[in-house]
């Protein structure tokens, strides 16, 4: 169906601050929201209260307002910019929370406002815990034994039913707040009272512990004519017990058979039907026994979440910007691919590489925090990188972070494989270096998988990223070989320099000798099935690129880089001037 011509203005609600848990992939998918409405012809109103966003700059809405977000100031907005619409599944949990406070306090009808991107009835299905987990059984699938609880005293009783541990799960909530794990009653009333906080409608959920499974995630998308596509799977390396977004994470899923992925898929599109998602995109979280295959679906968001946009970078499918011509009435099967331009939005992409996301920690600024990783998201930040296999993905990403002791490393044991074993028991941002060093040290696959409950087929690949190592030490000579290997497993120059005693230079000049460069492949959205109008690409180290040469004048950018303390004096100087442009220029007063 073509774009629907009753719509004419669209209020977007951004998220607000930039919070843990809630960071700047809302800001890209709001803006990417903004420039396909505009695109349109649409009228677009964005209000958020945070200056420092890229979608506040005025180049990107008709009108923006920088007030916070609220049912009060919002409707403030409707009344004097008379949307015909709201956007609210681009801004995080914010918005959609406050999308629902508009709904609730009656200002949705009172104005005649249409809720777009997500109708109030799948929001409530996709978000409160109980409708949830009917529905899902309803499916056919299966869900955690749960309890659902409004007061401590609800809460307690139902932990007497469900036992120790439980997992707490609070509704309307993201980035696992107010979540955990509760061991005993005094870890339960700590956890359970901050969630039922948290929570806009003072609910919790208890479920019973499901530590140590296998966690996945399915990206995927609906239309009104009910085509579905799964954009992309991914694959926690940690298991339950860490928030995802805490975790190294992989795309494609590695670890399931096809006939496991196909069982999740069905489950995924059934959902996505059950809760009526049908202008937009969705992640839901499943959980896999290892022990028996058991599968459980954990959660659902009913909006773009910060899952959706590792997932666009990971596949090149954009999907905010989908989920944007989406909700003003466009189908999958009519929107184009950005990159091929031939093939539609609802052909799924394909994966020919491997991806791995590492989150970045920054716990030396927050001295009174607690480093140890649970259910409740402590990352600031990700590191994203893209190889022709997993060990060379896992190596790039964790280089990427940039921080001292976040790479493999092969220097002399200072512990043995006991004491590692034992250390990476607990998980924090720095488990899968300890893990490399207990393998180093002697430990088996069964033992690290004991200890960490971490699939043995990442272990198995840890310990041949080590061989590897060792290869490179014990060879008699730096040849062409030894170094092809190394690269395909992604060891940088510096790593094969201090592995071998000798400097990162005279690797590099080695390597050149040996016309040993690196190649480009693309990300192109369906593995070189149909050709790329508009890649972009990854390096790997393989005979042939994939880069088409090009005649067009090109520009380099160089990062300077700066001292911490320059580096804040300059985000804070250039907020105050985007704020005051914005105010001055093109930012809305009420």
């Amino acid at each position: 169906m073509p774009k629907r011509t009753d719509i004419k203005s669209v209020l977007v609600i951004g998220s607000g601050p930039i919070v843990i848990g809630q960071a700047c992939e809302f800001d890209y998918s709001g803006t990417q929201a903004c420039r396909v409405l505009r695109a349109e012809g649409i009228r677009v109103i964005l209000v958020n209260s945070n200056p420092a966003t890229i979608m506040t700059d005025p180049d990107f809405a008709d009108a923006t307002y920088i007030e916070p977000i609220t049912p009060e100031v919002i409707e403030a907005i409707i009344i004097k910019e008379k949307p015909d619409a709201i956007l609210p599944t681009l801004g995080g949990q914010t918005a959609l929370n406050a999308a629902m406070s508009l709904h609730e306090l009656g200002i949705l009808d009172k104005y005649n406002v249409e809720l777009i991107g997500a109708k109030v009835d799948a929001i409530k299905k996709g978000e409160d815990r109980q409708i949830f987990k009917q529905l899902v059984l309803d499916a056919g699938a299966d869900v955690a034994r749960s309890y659902i609880a409004h007061t401590m005293d609800e809460v307690l009783a139902g932990a007497g039913q469900l036992g120790y541990p439980v997992v707490v799960r609070p509704s309307f909530t993201m980035g696992g707040l107010g979540s955990g794990f509760a061991y005993n009653e005094d870890d339960l009333r700590r956890i359970a009272g901050a969630g039922l906080q948290a929570s806009p409608t003072s609910e919790v959920l208890l479920e019973e512990s499901i530590l140590g499974w296998k966690e996945y995630e399915l990206e995927l998308m609906r239309d009104t004519k009910d085509n579905c596509v799964v954009v992309c799977s991914i694959e926690n390396v940690d298991p339950v017990g860490v928030h995802t977004g805490d975790s190294i994470t992989v795309a494609p899923a590695l670890t399931l058979t096809d006939r496991e992925y196909q069982n999740l898929r069905d489950i995924g599109i059934q959902i996505i039907r059950d809760v009526g998602v049908d202008t937009g995109g969705c992640n839901i979280q499943f959980a896999v026994d290892p022990s028996n295959g058991r599968v459980i679906v954990i959660e659902m968001n009913p909006r773009v979440s910060r899952s959706s946009a590792l997932a666009s970078k990971a596949t090149g499918f954009p999907i905010a910007k989908i989920a944007a011509k989406l909700a003003i009435g466009y189908t999958l099967d009519e929107i184009p691919n950005d990159i091929t331009k031939v093939t539609p939005a609802s052909f799924e992409p394909t994966l020919d590489y491997i991806v791995v996301k590492v989150p970045r920690f920054a716990f030396e600024k927050f001295p009174a925090a607690d480093a140890t990783l649970t259910t409740t998201m402590k990352s600031v930040g990700e590191a994203m990188a893209i190889g022709r296999n997993y060990s060379q993905a896992l190596q790039k990403a964790l280089r990427s972070l940039e921080r001292r002791g976040s790479s493999f490393h092969w220097d002399e044991l200072k512990l043995d494989k006991n004491e590692l074993l034992e250390i990476s028991k607990v998980p924090t941002d720095g488990r899968i270096v300890t893990l490399q060093q207990a393998l180093r040290a002697g430990a088996s696959i069964e033992e690290a998988f004991e200890a960490t409950k971490i699939d043995p087929w990442f272990i198995d690949q840890i310990i041949l990223i080590n061989e590897v190592a060792e290869g490179i030490r014990a060879a008699t000579k730096l040849t062409v070989d030894v170094l092809q290997e190394a690269k395909e497993h992604g060891f940088s120059d510096a790593q094969i320099a201090a592995l071998r005693g000798m400097t990162e230079k005279q690797v590099r000049d080695v390597r050149y000798a040996a016309n040993l460069r690196p190649v480009y492949k693309t990300v192109d959205t369906c593995a070189g099935e149909f050709p790329a109008e508009t890649p972009y690409y990854y390096s790997t180290y393989e005979q042939e690129s994939e880069v088409s040469p090009s005649n067009r004048k090109k520009i380099v950018i160089l990062e300077v880089v700066q001292t911490v303390l320059a580096k804040v004096l300059s985000l804070t100087t250039l907020a105050c001037m985007h704020r005051s442009r914005s105010q001055m220029r093109a930012t809305k007063r009420l």
